[in-house]
């Protein structure tokens, strides 16, 4: 084969990015391309964080250029840029936030809480600037699984510094009133709060913020839909039935008030001996998988019972930092991979991007 940029663009619409499914042609991950008489020159941009694929997306181009490019020298670069995606509805930007994600259950006790800071940390360890936003005013709990104390500072007496743990941004109802201390709110106050939280927080150039949002479909899940600009939902649910019906609220909620829902993760789907190895089904078996194909939303993956997860939660060090390489982080990772490619496939959002017209006399 004459390798010329033509022929190179070929052979490389024929390699699949093993993650969207998509080749790379196909799925504008190519940038740019060159081709000479001593070297092949490849960018490719992927639309999501991807720090761990990349070695396999290089070993997959090598493998189908190499036998054409003759003794050229191979220059392949693969980066990766996270855009801001279009959020429901007509609500003003989030300064500094590209991408809102809201991890919702519709019941508590699911785990829910835990498995958004572990996708958060995911989304970190994969390359992407992420914050978090403990969005449960009655019941905060993000100060204590990442291990993060004190007050957010002010530099201008207007806007709260987030705090920092483990990498990620925070900012909680937490940090501003004791652990022991009840807030004893009606509805408009505590959505009042959120949206205090969320604007008043100068969040730093993040790809992503994830909202850990408080169980029900009350007036916060609310508050989120109709006033800040969220891309999309994650639904949290274990397989027992009881934990499904308050999970299908949840998602019906989001639809009604027109916030895409990127998926459902079902937590604590097995469970398995640590003795013996024997595995059960503690809270039944399937739940979230039928879910999702009832309501025609992807199935992102399940989460096991696990002693260690709750265990590192409390301590402070989620899994995802607490064993980086083990099973567990790799079973967030995949997750949090795949919701940030669902989110890479929503329409690119423009907003904030054109000036704004002032009419004034002159």
């Amino acid at each position: 084969m004459n390798l010329d940029e033509q022929g190179l663009r070929d052979l490389l619409s024929r390699v699949v990015d093993p993650n969207t499914g998509k080749d790379l042609v196909r799925d504008k991950s190519l940038r740019k391309l060159r081709v000479d008489a001593s070297e092949v020159s490849i960018d490719i941009e992927l639309g999501y964080p991807a720090r761990s694929q990349v070695p396999v997306i290089r070993a997959l181009i090598e493998a189908a250029i190499q036998p054409h490019a003759g003794s050229r020298r191979i220059s392949l670069h693969i980066g990766q840029r996270i855009v801001a995606h279009a959020p429901a509805g007509a609500t003003r930007p989030l300064p500094g936030v590209r991408n809102i994600l809201a991890v919702a259950s519709g019941k508590g006790g699911v785990g829910k809480s835990t498995t958004a800071v572990n996708l958060a940390l995911a989304l970190s360890a994969e390359g992407a600037r992420v914050g978090m936003l403990d969005a449960d005013v009655y019941g905060p709990s993000q100060p204590m699984m990442l291990g993060v104390s004190g007050k957010p500072e002010t530099r201008d007496g207007k806007l709260m510094e987030p705090l920092l743990g483990h990498g990620l941004q925070v900012n909680s109802i937490g940090f501003l009133v004791g652990a022991d201390t009840p807030m004893v709110w009606r509805g408009p106050m505590a959505t009042q709060a959120l949206e205090q939280l969320i604007r008043d927080t100068r969040w730093d150039d993040l790809d992503y913020l994830v909202v850990d949002m408080p169980p029900g479909t009350g007036d916060i899940h609310l508050t989120l839909a109709q006033r800040i600009p969220v891309t999309g939902a994650v639904i949290v649910t274990t397989p027992q039935d009881i934990a499904l019906i308050d999970a299908r609220k949840g998602l019906k909620m989001f639809e009604k008030v027109g916030i895409p829902v990127l998926g459902i993760v079902e937590n604590m789907a097995m469970h398995r001996c640590s003795q013996c190895g024997h595995v059960e089904h503690i809270f039944g078996e399937g739940g979230g998988a039928a879910m999702a194909g009832d309501y025609k939303v992807p199935y992102l993956g399940g989460l096991p019972l696990d002693i260690r997860i709750r265990e590192q939660a409390d301590a402070g060090q989620p899994t995802v930092v607490a064993e980086p390489r083990g099973e567990l982080a790799g079973l967030y990772l995949g997750i949090a991979r795949r919701i940030a490619i669902a989110v890479a496939a929503q329409a690119v959002s423009h907003a904030g991007k054109f000036p704004s017209i002032v009419v004034q006399n002159t």
